[in-house]
């Protein structure tokens, strides 16, 4: 009997015998924790990324994203959760001591933002790659504005260790460590995802309100309630980040991306990058010799594509994402729809960590067939009432089959199998913690006031403050904490060697640049014309 006909228990018995449970250790995960720097009256920093700090092009820890006051944490990849949260920590204590008076926004949703104009663009230096990166946030503030991009999220890098291939491969009689295997079992987990994905910001979603000044005065078809003098919530909200009014990005709605295998993904996501789109053309590429976005396609770049999850594969120095898949086939995947947990400094905990190897183990075991047209419909439908009313009390989502079902019932329904993944991975640490964790987060389901977007949510009201008061006053404290803690993983001296090491490679990257800019984009787009 292969895998392909097991089930969830028969696999997890087969994986928790004594000579293969062990193959379970060593699954390794990285953070991509981003932050907007405030000033000390809570707006937007207009000041560059601190030079003491390093490269934002080349440093391997501290960068930014979006805009030039969005910081982007990065640490790496790590066997140990003890040490992950050890790395992010330092990474958040080192920065703070070069920003001044400025501050670290404890929020996903931005603080204050009086003009569009006040978000400046990130900046990388003038070599070509420099200057890329720049000109891609320039198509996508072209494109839909600014506001959407400070919105900041925390990144959860996942993967199994070599050792747990091999032993599911020996199950099915593959041999050891397909690349192809490997792939195709992670595009299942993002299908699964897909699916279950609901219960990442039911569980974890911390933005239930926003400040007024998002809006700039559009119209929304949300009904908003409002507190103190401008904050906009919905009482039954988890991830407002998540809706139409943050990430998603409505406007890719029609792509299709196929997720059914990886060479699928790739060709599909090609397809939307070397699509014309009319409404972008009208933008214009280069105009009276000043760029305004990369290209006029429906994606300039990979990266422009809004999605949940993804998969990963590091590229090499000049190669795309979607090559290096490809080439190499996937090497971690990336969740993205974890919104910043206000009630840490560092943007996430120790227990949100276990849940996440929790869930995404069982994802990846669990039984993935393709998405249907009609499935993925109803995955957002799902994912769309639990970000704008998770909490509402009688909620009905759709199960697999299409049926209601109480989010409520639903949620228990899968923790009942997540619960069979928590002993398998505790027989292989030797500990209860999956349990725990488990059943901590169990309790949410059983009693939603217990979630993050409702204690955010009831300290508000409670006090009648507002998201920026609230936002600010958090910052404020978790500036003195940083301020007053030591570094526990790395030291001083690694931090300074980073910041010297990485200018001096966007040094030489600028030196060694040795097209114009237009030849260099001819090239990385594939349209560069040569003559004989």
């Amino acid at each position: 009997m292969t895998t392909t006909s097991l089930s969830l228990t028969e696999l997890l018995a087969a994986l928790g015998t004594p000579e293969r449970v062990t193959a379970l250790k060593g699954i390794r995960r990285g953070i991509e924790r981003e932050c907007l720097r405030i000033t000390p009256e809570g707006t937007l920093a207009q000041t560059d990324h601190p030079r003491s700090l390093g490269s934002a092009l080349t440093h391997a820890n501290i960068t930014t994203d979006y805009s030039e006051s969005l910081l982007e944490f990065i640490t790496p990849a790590t066997d140990s959760i003890e040490s992950l949260i050890e790395q992010l920590g330092d990474i958040h204590r080192h920065t703070i001591h070069h920003l001044g008076e400025e501050r670290i926004w404890p929020l996903s949703m931005p603080c204050f933002v009086g003009d569009e104009e006040s978000i400046r663009l990130a900046q990388y230096g003038s070599s070509n790659i420099g200057r890329m990166k720049t000109l891609y946030r320039q198509g996508l503030k072209n494109r839909y504005g600014s506001l959407m991009q400070v919105i900041a999220g925390v990144h959860f890098n996942f993967s199994m260790p070599d050792s747990f291939w091999c032993e599911w491969q020996d199950l099915v009689g593959e041999g050891c460590c397909s690349q192809r295997f490997i792939s195709d079992k992670y595009m299942g987990l993002i299908r699964n995802v897909y699916r279950f994905g609901w219960l990442v910001p039911y569980l974890f979603g911390a933005s239930p309100a926003i400040c007024d000044s998002f809006l700039k005065g559009r119209k929304s078809s949300l009904p908003f309630q409002k507190t103190g003098k401008g904050t906009l919530y919905l009482p039954y909200a988890t991830a407002l980040r998540l809706s139409d009014l943050g990430y998603t990005n409505s406007a890719q709605a029609g792509l299709k991306i196929s997720h059914d295998s990886l060479p699928a993904y790739v060709s599909s996501l090609r397809r939307a990058i070397n699509t014309h789109d009319p409404d972008f053309a009208r933008i214009g590429v280069k105009v009276n010799g000043e760029y305004r976005q990369l290209n006029d396609n429906v994606l300039q770049l990979e990266n422009e594509l809004y999605a949940p999850i993804r998969p990963k594969r590091t590229p090499r120095s000049g190669e795309k994402p979607s090559d290096a898949l490809e080439q190499r086939g996937i090497e971690y995947i990336e969740l993205r729809t974890v919104d910043v947990n206000p009630f840490t400094p560092f943007g996430i905990e120790v227990d949100q960590i276990r849940f996440f190897d929790l869930f995404l183990v069982w994802c990846l075991l669990r039984p993935s067939p393709e998405l249907s047209d009609d499935e993925v419909a109803r995955n957002r439908r799902n994912q769309n009432k639990v970000v704008l009313e998770g909490r509402r009390p009688g909620l009905t989502l759709e199960d697999e089959r299409g049926n209601a079902i109480g989010l409520k019932e639903y949620g228990l329904k899968l923790f009942d199998e997540l619960a069979e993944v928590a002993a398998l991975l505790d027989r292989c640490c030797g500990r209860n913690r999956y349990r725990e964790t488990l059943a901590m987060h169990r309790e949410k389901l059983l009693d939603p006031e217990q979630t993050y977007s409702a204690r955010l949510l009831k300290q508000l009201l409670s006090s009648g403050q507002d998201n920026g008061c609230f936002g600010d006053a958090l910052a404020s404290r978790y500036r003195e904490e940083m301020l007053a803690g030591e570094l526990q993983y790395w030291d001083e001296a690694y931090f300074a060697g980073e910041a010297r090491d990485s200018l001096a490679k966007q040094r030489e990257r600028e030196r060694s640049d040795s097209l114009s800019f237009d030849d260099f984009l001819a090239d990385y787009f594939g349209t560069r014309q040569t003559t004989v």
